[in-house]
């Protein structure tokens, strides 16, 4: 005799049929009432919500959708750099709450800066028939997407803007938030400022490094190529850069680390070296416990949750039918004072 295997033995999804029999209702009322349509009395929906729960129904969302004919997948895809990182975590995080309201679903994934990952994720998700799609991208340029903007597919650039092809985007104004933590750590006294930053072909790490020099140099101050340590993509990174600038005949007595990541490898190596309290340090971009560490740690910070209000407002928008002109949304960064920035360089 075959024996049966386990997925044989599963018992049968609930249907809405089973569903309007036991609610005593039609098949169109159950519909209307899993589908968050109007038109039915509050007691006739309790019905159903009772019975959808005693029989245990899932809705089949895709199989409604395209009954009704919209085209919709009720998801939209977020290819963010690491969702990991705290960054693109809260930004995720900003973007599910607002889909949540519209019962709409994310799928997420890592792209680690790897261009051909971005293109087969891109076409996957495409494949998929997701709603829209916010992308932080690792590719430099984006004529690669130029056939599904013209086809109609809602896309959003967060953190970069694009290049080859006209899309909304949301940004900080980068080179600002570097003139913010280099000016600040001017203010201090320092003249000995060093540069922790990521690849330089990452439009952000690029326009970073671009702002702290512009701002040394107006400050009469030409740059010491031996202090920029770029290419960084680890806190160990990091760490094992600074050391070095550390050991360097004139050190720096001031630090200025482009992301959030790399602001970490710096505090380890201060305190490994026992100068957290003496050599001053600035980040780009926030993280948990940055108010904590000792000293606790000076911030150029990006409104995480104003950059994801302003995604989602835009990348719905375009699936509601939003057929305006692009628009690019650069927002203001803000210097948060804690402390380690404002260390004095020793006389």
């Amino acid at each position: 005799m075959t024996s049966l295997s386990n997925e044989d033995r599963r018992p049968p999804r609930a249907t809405m049929r089973e569903v309007a029999a036991l609610a005593g209702v039609s098949l169109k009322t159950v519909s209307r009432v899993v589908n968050r349509e109007g038109g039915v009395s509050p007691d006739v929906v309790a019905r159903v919500e009772r019975a959808v729960s005693q029989l245990g129904y899932r809705h089949n969302l895709a199989a409604s959708n395209l009954r009704r004919g919209n085209g919709r997948s009720a998801m939209v895809g977020a290819l963010l750099q690491d969702v990991s990182n705290s960054f693109s975590s809260s930004l995720l995080r900003s973007l599910e709450d607002a889909g949540r309201d519209r019962d709409v679903a994310i799928v997420s994934s890592s792209l680690d800066e790897e261009p051909e990952r971005e293109r087969a994720l891109v076409e996957g998700l495409v494949r998929r028939r997701v709603d829209g799609l916010l992308l932080m991208p690792a590719t430099q340029r984006h004529d690669y997407l130029a056939d599904d903007l013209r086809s109609g597919l809602p896309i959003v650039f967060v953190d970069r803007r694009p290049n080859g092809v006209d899309t909304d985007s949301v940004t900080v104004d980068n080179a600002l938030g570097a003139r913010m933590a280099v000016e600040h750590l001017l203010a201090q006294g320092h003249r000995r400022i060093a540069f922790l930053g990521d690849m330089p072909t990452i439009q952000t790490a690029q326009t970073r490094h671009d702002g702290y020099v512009a701002t040394l140099r107006a400050a009469h101050i030409e740059p010491d190529a031996s202090l920029s340590a770029v290419s960084l993509r680890s806190p160990e990174d990091a760490a094992a850069a600074l050391n070095r600038l550390l050991d360097l005949p004139d050190p720096p007595t001031a630090i200025f680390a482009a992301r959030n990541s790399l602001a970490i490898g710096a505090i380890r190596a201060l305190h490994q070296r026992g100068l957290a309290g003496s050599v001053a340090l600035v980040g780009f971009d926030d993280f948990p416990l940055a108010d904590i560490v000792d000293p606790p740690l000076t911030v150029v910070k990006q409104n995480v949750a104003m950059i994801g209000s302003e995604v989602a407002k835009r990348l719905f928008a375009r699936i509601d039918g939003d057929t305006s002109a692009p628009q690019h949304v650069v927002l203001t960064p803000e210097l948060v004072i804690r402390g380690s920035g404002e260390i004095r360089p020793a006389s």
